[in-house]
Protein backbone atom coordinates (compact mmCIF):
# COMPACT_ATOMS: atom_id res chain seq x y z
CA UNK A 1 0.00 0.00 0.00
CA UNK A 2 2.84 2.46 0.20
CA UNK A 3 2.06 5.85 1.92
CA UNK A 4 -1.41 3.83 2.80
CA UNK A 5 0.37 0.89 4.65
CA UNK A 6 -1.81 -1.10 6.81
CA UNK A 7 -2.54 1.40 9.94
CA UNK A 8 -4.18 1.27 13.63
CA UNK A 9 -6.79 3.54 14.48
CA UNK A 10 -8.68 5.18 16.57
CA UNK A 11 -11.43 7.10 15.70
CA UNK A 12 -14.03 8.91 18.79
CA UNK A 13 -17.38 9.56 18.52
CA UNK A 14 -18.19 6.94 15.85
CA UNK A 15 -21.81 6.16 16.67
CA UNK A 16 -22.95 9.12 13.65
CA UNK A 17 -21.50 11.76 11.15
CA UNK A 18 -18.30 12.61 10.79
CA UNK A 19 -17.02 9.88 13.17
CA UNK A 20 -19.11 7.12 11.46
CA UNK A 21 -18.18 7.93 7.95
CA UNK A 22 -14.19 8.30 9.08
CA UNK A 23 -14.12 4.99 10.68
CA UNK A 24 -15.72 2.97 7.96
CA UNK A 25 -13.97 4.93 5.49
CA UNK A 26 -10.35 4.43 6.93
CA UNK A 27 -11.12 0.77 7.13
CA UNK A 28 -12.34 0.60 3.55
CA UNK A 29 -9.03 2.06 2.72
CA UNK A 30 -7.50 -1.10 4.58
CA UNK A 31 -6.76 0.22 8.26
CA UNK A 32 -7.62 -1.64 11.34
CA UNK A 33 -10.11 0.77 13.12
CA UNK A 34 -11.30 0.56 16.66
CA UNK A 35 -14.66 2.95 16.24
CA UNK A 36 -15.36 4.15 20.15
CA UNK A 37 -19.08 4.58 20.53
CA UNK A 38 -21.25 4.61 23.86
CA UNK A 39 -24.54 2.61 22.94
CA UNK A 40 -24.35 -1.39 21.63
CA UNK A 41 -26.81 0.17 19.24
CA UNK A 42 -24.53 2.23 17.57
CA UNK A 43 -21.95 -0.44 17.62
CA UNK A 44 -24.40 -3.03 16.09
CA UNK A 45 -25.01 -0.53 13.27
CA UNK A 46 -21.35 -0.30 12.60
CA UNK A 47 -20.39 -3.45 12.75
CA UNK A 48 -23.44 -4.31 10.23
CA UNK A 49 -22.22 -1.53 7.74
CA UNK A 50 -18.67 -2.88 8.11
CA UNK A 51 -19.67 -6.13 6.63
CA UNK A 52 -19.46 -4.42 3.29
CA UNK A 53 -16.27 -3.43 3.59
CA UNK A 54 -13.95 -5.12 0.83
CA UNK A 55 -10.03 -5.55 1.29
CA UNK A 56 -7.62 -6.48 4.50
CA UNK A 57 -9.20 -3.60 6.66
CA UNK A 58 -11.41 -4.05 9.96
CA UNK A 59 -13.37 -2.28 11.94
CA UNK A 60 -14.16 -3.11 15.62
CA UNK A 61 -16.53 -0.61 17.66
CA UNK A 62 -15.31 -0.44 21.09
CA UNK A 63 -17.04 1.13 24.28
CA UNK A 64 -15.52 4.87 25.01
CA UNK A 65 -17.23 7.14 26.41
CA UNK A 66 -13.97 10.02 26.55
CA UNK A 67 -15.08 12.07 29.55
CA UNK A 68 -14.45 8.67 31.45
CA UNK A 69 -11.30 7.98 32.56
CA UNK A 70 -11.70 4.50 33.35
CA UNK A 71 -13.14 4.35 29.57
CA UNK A 72 -10.06 5.73 28.28
CA UNK A 73 -8.10 3.06 30.23
CA UNK A 74 -10.05 0.34 29.13
CA UNK A 75 -9.33 1.32 25.48
CA UNK A 76 -5.76 1.61 25.88
CA UNK A 77 -5.35 -1.66 27.45
CA UNK A 78 -7.52 -3.11 24.73
CA UNK A 79 -4.63 -2.31 22.42
CA UNK A 80 -1.91 -3.25 25.27
CA UNK A 81 -3.33 -6.87 25.12
CA UNK A 82 -3.14 -7.23 21.26
CA UNK A 83 0.26 -6.02 21.14
CA UNK A 84 -0.71 -3.01 18.90
CA UNK A 85 0.80 0.60 18.58
CA UNK A 86 -1.18 3.46 17.64
CA UNK A 87 -0.63 4.55 14.50
CA UNK A 88 -3.56 7.12 14.24
CA UNK A 89 -5.31 8.92 17.33
CA UNK A 90 -8.54 11.16 15.57
CA UNK A 91 -10.47 13.17 18.52
CA UNK A 92 -13.51 13.13 16.76
CA UNK A 93 -15.97 13.50 19.97
CA UNK A 94 -17.85 16.38 20.23
CA UNK A 95 -20.98 18.54 21.32
CA UNK A 96 -22.57 21.75 20.36
CA UNK A 97 -23.91 24.17 23.26
CA UNK A 98 -25.74 26.82 21.82
CA UNK A 99 -27.06 29.87 23.83
CA UNK A 100 -26.52 33.55 24.62
CA UNK A 101 -23.58 33.67 26.90
CA UNK A 102 -25.50 36.21 29.31
CA UNK A 103 -28.01 33.84 30.34
CA UNK A 104 -25.33 30.05 29.86
CA UNK A 105 -25.50 28.45 32.70
CA UNK A 106 -21.82 27.71 33.90
CA UNK A 107 -21.88 23.73 34.52
CA UNK A 108 -23.07 23.58 30.54
CA UNK A 109 -19.80 26.09 29.73
CA UNK A 110 -17.75 23.34 31.51
CA UNK A 111 -19.71 20.59 29.94
CA UNK A 112 -18.82 22.33 26.67
CA UNK A 113 -14.86 22.79 27.76
CA UNK A 114 -14.93 18.81 28.99
CA UNK A 115 -16.34 17.20 26.09
CA UNK A 116 -14.58 19.39 22.79
CA UNK A 117 -11.45 20.41 25.08
CA UNK A 118 -10.60 18.06 28.09
CA UNK A 119 -11.60 14.68 26.74
CA UNK A 120 -9.36 15.48 24.35
CA UNK A 121 -6.48 15.99 26.45
CA UNK A 122 -6.91 12.95 28.35
CA UNK A 123 -7.26 10.71 25.19
CA UNK A 124 -3.91 12.62 24.25
CA UNK A 125 -1.90 12.10 26.88
CA UNK A 126 -3.33 8.59 27.48
CA UNK A 127 -2.03 7.42 24.31
CA UNK A 128 0.97 9.65 23.62
CA UNK A 129 3.22 6.69 24.22
CA UNK A 130 1.49 4.01 21.96
CA UNK A 131 1.96 6.76 19.71
CA UNK A 132 5.03 7.79 19.89
CA UNK A 133 6.63 4.33 19.46
CA UNK A 134 4.71 4.28 15.94
CA UNK A 135 5.62 7.94 15.23
CA UNK A 136 1.68 7.93 14.79
CA UNK A 137 -0.78 11.23 14.20
CA UNK A 138 -3.02 12.91 16.31
CA UNK A 139 -5.83 14.28 14.66
CA UNK A 140 -8.11 16.65 16.12
CA UNK A 141 -11.27 17.49 14.90
CA UNK A 142 -11.95 21.68 15.21
CA UNK A 143 -13.83 23.85 12.98
CA UNK A 144 -13.74 26.77 11.73
CA UNK A 145 -15.74 28.03 14.84
CA UNK A 146 -12.28 27.57 16.19
CA UNK A 147 -10.82 30.08 14.04
CA UNK A 148 -14.05 32.58 14.03
CA UNK A 149 -16.25 33.19 16.65
CA UNK A 150 -20.29 33.64 16.03
CA UNK A 151 -22.92 34.89 18.25
CA UNK A 152 -24.85 32.54 20.35
CA UNK A 153 -22.63 29.93 19.42
CA UNK A 154 -19.80 31.29 22.02
CA UNK A 155 -19.12 28.62 24.16
CA UNK A 156 -18.83 26.00 21.24
CA UNK A 157 -16.52 28.79 19.35
CA UNK A 158 -14.64 29.21 22.39
CA UNK A 159 -13.97 25.14 23.10
CA UNK A 160 -13.25 24.99 19.60
CA UNK A 161 -10.08 28.45 19.65
CA UNK A 162 -8.61 26.38 22.54
CA UNK A 163 -8.66 23.38 20.80
CA UNK A 164 -6.71 24.92 18.03
CA UNK A 165 -4.21 26.73 20.01
CA UNK A 166 -3.60 23.32 22.04
CA UNK A 167 -2.99 21.62 19.03
CA UNK A 168 -0.95 24.20 18.34
CA UNK A 169 1.49 24.07 21.19
CA UNK A 170 1.36 20.51 20.81
CA UNK A 171 2.15 19.82 17.28
CA UNK A 172 5.70 21.90 18.73
CA UNK A 173 6.23 19.85 21.98
CA UNK A 174 6.02 16.35 19.62
CA UNK A 175 7.77 17.19 17.02
CA UNK A 176 11.19 15.68 18.30
CA UNK A 177 9.32 12.05 18.38
CA UNK A 178 7.89 12.81 14.74
CA UNK A 179 4.31 12.69 16.35
CA UNK A 180 2.35 14.83 14.05
CA UNK A 181 -0.71 17.00 15.46
CA UNK A 182 -3.41 17.94 12.52
CA UNK A 183 -5.97 19.70 12.79
CA UNK A 184 -9.62 18.90 10.47
CA UNK A 185 -11.87 22.73 10.43
CA UNK A 186 -15.06 21.78 8.65
CA UNK A 187 -17.48 24.26 8.00
CA UNK A 188 -21.47 23.52 8.23
CA UNK A 189 -21.63 19.49 7.22
CA UNK A 190 -24.77 17.86 6.97
CA UNK A 191 -24.68 15.58 10.56
CA UNK A 192 -26.98 14.50 13.33
CA UNK A 193 -24.79 17.11 15.37
CA UNK A 194 -27.14 19.82 14.79
CA UNK A 195 -30.32 18.39 15.72
CA UNK A 196 -28.77 17.18 19.13
CA UNK A 197 -28.06 20.63 19.50
CA UNK A 198 -31.39 21.87 19.09
CA UNK A 199 -32.72 19.44 21.26
CA UNK A 200 -30.03 19.93 24.35
CA UNK A 201 -30.83 24.08 23.90
CA UNK A 202 -33.98 23.47 24.07
CA UNK A 203 -34.13 21.71 27.22
CA UNK A 204 -31.47 23.60 28.70
CA UNK A 205 -33.42 26.90 27.91
CA UNK A 206 -36.06 25.42 30.28
CA UNK A 207 -34.20 26.31 33.24
CA UNK A 208 -33.18 29.57 32.33
CA UNK A 209 -34.98 32.71 33.25
CA UNK A 210 -37.93 33.58 30.41
CA UNK A 211 -37.57 37.52 30.62
CA UNK A 212 -33.62 37.20 30.55
CA UNK A 213 -34.06 34.41 27.80
CA UNK A 214 -36.64 36.55 26.00
CA UNK A 215 -34.00 39.84 25.15
CA UNK A 216 -32.42 37.45 22.82
CA UNK A 217 -35.51 35.43 21.38
CA UNK A 218 -35.25 37.49 18.21
CA UNK A 219 -31.19 36.82 17.49
CA UNK A 220 -31.31 32.88 18.65
CA UNK A 221 -33.91 32.05 16.18
CA UNK A 222 -32.28 33.99 13.02
CA UNK A 223 -29.29 31.82 13.77
CA UNK A 224 -31.29 28.62 13.99
CA UNK A 225 -32.60 30.02 10.43
CA UNK A 226 -28.73 30.75 9.33
CA UNK A 227 -27.72 27.73 10.60
CA UNK A 228 -30.78 25.82 8.75
CA UNK A 229 -29.96 27.41 5.53
CA UNK A 230 -26.10 26.45 5.88
CA UNK A 231 -27.10 23.02 6.67
CA UNK A 232 -28.85 22.77 3.94
CA UNK A 233 -26.50 23.31 1.21
CA UNK A 234 -23.71 21.45 3.26
CA UNK A 235 -21.54 18.85 2.19
CA UNK A 236 -21.63 15.36 3.46
CA UNK A 237 -20.05 13.73 6.33
CA UNK A 238 -17.86 11.58 4.12
CA UNK A 239 -16.47 14.77 2.73
CA UNK A 240 -14.55 15.37 5.93
CA UNK A 241 -13.43 11.73 6.45
CA UNK A 242 -11.48 12.25 3.10
CA UNK A 243 -9.66 14.86 5.07
CA UNK A 244 -9.02 13.11 7.48
CA UNK A 245 -7.20 9.77 6.14
CA UNK A 246 -5.33 12.61 4.19
CA UNK A 247 -4.09 13.73 7.02
CA UNK A 248 -3.64 9.99 8.27
CA UNK A 249 -1.87 8.64 4.84
CA UNK A 250 0.14 11.44 3.32
CA UNK A 251 3.76 11.54 3.20
CA UNK A 252 2.93 15.16 3.72
CA UNK A 253 0.01 16.13 5.62
CA UNK A 254 -1.00 19.65 6.23
CA UNK A 255 -1.44 20.83 9.60
CA UNK A 256 -5.01 22.70 9.00
CA UNK A 257 -7.77 20.97 6.36
CA UNK A 258 -10.55 23.44 6.57
CA UNK A 259 -13.81 21.78 4.64
CA UNK A 260 -16.64 22.77 3.25
CA UNK A 261 -18.29 25.22 0.44
CA UNK A 262 -15.99 27.91 -0.25
CA UNK A 263 -14.33 27.32 3.17
CA UNK A 264 -11.23 28.75 2.09
CA UNK A 265 -12.65 32.14 0.90
CA UNK A 266 -15.20 32.46 4.16
CA UNK A 267 -12.08 31.71 6.15
CA UNK A 268 -9.35 34.38 5.03
CA UNK A 269 -11.95 36.43 4.35
CA UNK A 270 -12.85 36.31 7.98
CA UNK A 271 -9.45 36.48 9.42
CA UNK A 272 -8.08 39.50 7.18
CA UNK A 273 -11.20 41.86 7.51
CA UNK A 274 -10.77 44.27 10.21
CA UNK A 275 -12.68 43.35 13.27
CA UNK A 276 -15.15 46.29 12.66
CA UNK A 277 -15.87 44.88 9.35
CA UNK A 278 -16.89 40.91 10.45
CA UNK A 279 -19.13 42.67 13.72
CA UNK A 280 -20.79 44.73 11.00
CA UNK A 281 -21.10 42.22 8.45
CA UNK A 282 -22.48 39.70 10.74
CA UNK A 283 -24.76 41.21 12.22
CA UNK A 284 -26.73 42.55 9.13
CA UNK A 285 -26.53 38.74 8.41
CA UNK A 286 -28.02 37.75 11.71
CA UNK A 287 -30.34 41.03 12.20
CA UNK A 288 -28.05 41.79 15.05
CA UNK A 289 -26.63 45.08 15.64
CA UNK A 290 -25.30 47.76 17.57
CA UNK A 291 -27.60 49.81 18.92
CA UNK A 292 -30.67 47.98 17.73
CA UNK A 293 -32.63 47.35 21.03
CA UNK A 294 -31.47 50.46 22.88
Amino acid sequence: MGARQKKTVLVSGASTGIGRATALRLAARGHRVFAGVRKEADADSLRESARGIKGSGELEPIHLDVTIPDDISAAVRRLEDEGLELDGLVNNAGIVVASPLEVLPIEELRKQFEVNLFSHAQMIQAFTPSLRVARGRIINMSSIAGRISNPFMGAYCASKFALEAYSDALRMELAPWGIRVLLIEPGPIKTPIWEKSSAAAREMQSSIDPERLKLYAAGVERMKHVAELSVRVAPEASKVARCVSHALESAFPRRRYPVGRLMHLQLYAGLIAPHAVRDWATGHVMHWRRGSLA
